[in-house]
């Protein structure tokens, strides 16, 4: 059984994580979303919304769970037994940061990084781009899944 984990912060969700974790889901068995827990970071969502956004956005699709770690990645794959590391890129930058982690992933662990480009629609959406127009009072829910819309 091919088993992933998508993780994130998704604070939001957008749609562009909406996008690689719907077709993620289709290459794997089994979709671990996995929010990753930071204390020393700030979050505009809370854990529970960000949960709730993921989970209400893929009700519908089997394959999928949703849940949240702390600590390295790697070891929480090792934890539920993921063999894969699913990450979306948007650009060159963020090929260069992604593959110097997927290789210090690979040097600690025998898990796999698989890259999906991000479709063209959604590649210049980023959380951070999204909660700053939410903090300008601008009209985000072209970027957004409907679960966060409704929030």
């Amino acid at each position: 059984m091919r088993k992933a984990i998508f993780p994130g912060s998704f604070d939001p969700l957008t749609l562009g994580h909406y996008d690689i974790i719907s077709r993620g889901a289709e290459l794997f068995d089994e979709l671990v979303v996995a929010i990753g827990v930071n204390a020393s970071k700030k979050y505009m969502f809370s854990l529970h919304e960000r949960v709730e956004f993921i989970q209400k956005a893929f009700a519908d699709k089997k394959n999928i769970s949703v849940v949240t770690y702390s600590g390295l990645t790697v070891d929480f794959c090792k934890e539920i037994n993921a063999k894969f590391i699913l990450r979306g890129l948007r650009n060159p930058a963020d090929f260069e940061f992604e593959k110097a982690i997927a290789h210090t992933n690979k040097v600690l662990t025998d898990i796999d990084t698989v890259f999906l480009l991000t479709s063209a629609k959604t590649s210049f959406i980023s959380s951070s781009i999204v909660r700053d127009v939410l903090r300008n009072n601008g009209d985000y829910t072209v970027l957004v899944p409907d679960t966060v819309r409704k929030k």
